[in-house]
């Protein structure tokens, strides 16, 4: 399923118009910036948050996306993983997918 050129995709997935399968997910990860990535904006190694939404079936597969898609830019999880069940900005696809990838780099005590 492909809403991206439907006009108020919201709206019909809100009123059952379209269904889907997944469910969105907002996720904060703490971590390791492990390979510098100018493409995400981590130019150095070290802590940060990785942030980033995610359509997917659960919150265990949203976690397992963070994982491997920040494993995938260059980012280990090493801390806590947050999860919140929040509005999309993006309209859902035909399988799971993350979006807004960002990265929050912090300096520890």
């Amino acid at each position: 399923m492909n809403l991206r050129g439907f006009k108020n995709w919201k709206l019909k997935l809100r009123y059952g118009r379209v269904r889907t399968d997944f469910h969105h997910y907002t996720l904060l990860a703490d971590g390791e910036v492990v390979s510098p990535n100018a493409e995400y904006g981590t130019a150095d190694a070290g802590p940060a948050f990785f942030g980033m939404s995610v359509w997917a079936y659960n919150s265990d597969q949203a976690t397992d996306m963070i994982r491997t898609i920040g494993q995938h830019v260059g980012f280990a999880c090493t801390g806590k993983i947050y999860v919140y069940d929040t509005e999309a900005e993006e309209p859902p696809g035909a399988e799971p997918r993350g979006y807004n990838l960002k990265f929050t780099r912090y300096e520890r005590d």
